[in-house]
């Protein structure tokens, strides 16, 4: 069972599938449920989502269990599409390999931290088999990449090493592998020191934007310039402000 690691706020998941931690029906199960507990803990701020192991974030599809197929595809496309859009920020801390599905799931979080390995490597290579990406990946990776380069991507199963990523805008910054997790958690928990009502609207802002337009995008922001007003940390937040000290955000 994969269980959610929750400490000072902070959530780490860890995708537990040996060897390749890929797709099978059980795995994406018990992912998708501990994706639904972080969402409804008040406690926790931000999730950490990471592979066990030190070779493989993950390998994608399992197809061991080519008899789950459309289950499968059907939870990834649904659970992936919930972290685009999840209320609390998502750091994916990209510890190994990240390719077909898995690679997608790493373009649903919100940042990603990769591993700075020399043999890693990263890409949608599900044209080798006949297939598609069909987890988000035809519409995530021109959004980080342009279109030509992911089309590159797609269509020639090409993967890229850790450099290579970071340069053509896949991954947000390179990090020693041994220092991987710790990195995240430090990002992860200076997020959460952040006041967590606006940060959920500010989410709800770019995911209204993405997925409805820009329109709805901007009405998506008044709401939630509204609704900050009416917090105990906007108090806070001006209270610190004149008094030169840190605020002290309760999520309220």
């Amino acid at each position: 069972m994969m269980k959610p690691e929750i400490n000072d706020h902070v959530a780490v998941i860890r995708i537990d599938h040996p060897p390749a931690n890929a797709w099978d029906l059980t795995t994406m199960t018990d992912f998708g449920k501990a994706i639904a507990q972080v969402e409804s803990d008040p406690s926790v701020r931000v999730l950490i989502i990471t592979g066990a192991g030190d070779k493989f974030f993950s390998a994608g599809f399992d197809v061991s269990d080519a008899e789950n197929t459309a289950a499968i595809s059907n939870l990834g496309r649904d659970v992936w599409r919930r972290l685009d859009r999840f209320p609390k920020p998502v750091i994916a801390a990209i510890n190994g390999y990240a390719l077909g599905g898995g690679l997608e799931l790493a373009m649903a979080c919100h940042f990603r931290l990769l591993a700075d390995a020399p043999r890693l490597k990263m890409g949608l290579t599900e044209l080798n088999l006949g297939i598609i990406p069909g987890w988000g990946g035809t519409q995530r990776l021109p959004r980080l990449v342009g279109r030509a380069k992911a089309l590159e991507m797609i269509l020639f199963s090409q993967t890229l090493d850790a450099r290579e990523a970071f340069d053509c805008g896949l991954v947000d910054r390179l990090v020693p592998p041994e220092q991987l997790l710790d990195e995240a958690m430090v990002m992860a928990k200076r997020l959460a020191e952040r006041p967590p009502v606006a940060v959920r609207c500010v989410l709800d802002a770019f995911s209204a934007g993405t997925y409805e337009g820009l329109d709805q995008g901007l009405m998506t922001e008044a709401e939630g310039a509204g609704t900050v007003r009416q917090t105990e940390d906007r108090e806070e937040g001006f209270a610190a402000f004149k008094e030169k000290r840190k605020p002290r955000f309760v999520g309220r």
